[in-house]
């Protein structure tokens, strides 16, 4: 049996098993539940939950996100914890689905 096909019969399980499962991370497209759960490490949902809708407010696309200086984005997210780390890390994965895969928006991801 090839690995797609071992693949695709543990899809089927899983969603038979999970067929709903929520994200308690508030985000509205796959870029935002990317940058939520990079938040997310060491601090609770409820903290990145606060957090995000400043950050998003300001950039929501990897695009407006790759413009902002790190430490724009530091003096955001600092309530997460881990500031210095993650607002590097949000920035440089922006800056790669934007210059390496040229997305620019949300939907771009398929």
């Amino acid at each position: 049996m090839k690995k797609s096909e071992r693949a695709e019969i543990i899809l089927k399980i899983l969603d038979q098993t999970y067929p709903k499962t929520p994200i308690p991370l508030d985000h509205k497209d796959i870029y935002t539940l990317l940058v939520a759960v990079l938040l997310s490490a060491q601090c609770t949902d409820e903290r990145v939950n606060q957090v995000t809708p400043k950050l998003f407010k300001l950039a929501s696309s990897p695009k407006k996100m790759s413009t902002l200086s790190q430490d724009k984005i530091y003096k955001i997210i600092k309530p997460c914890g881990l500031g210095p780390k993650k607002s590097k890390a949000i920035r440089d994965l922006s800056l790669i689905l934007v210059n390496k895969y040229r997305i620019e928006n949300p939907r771009g991801f398929s």
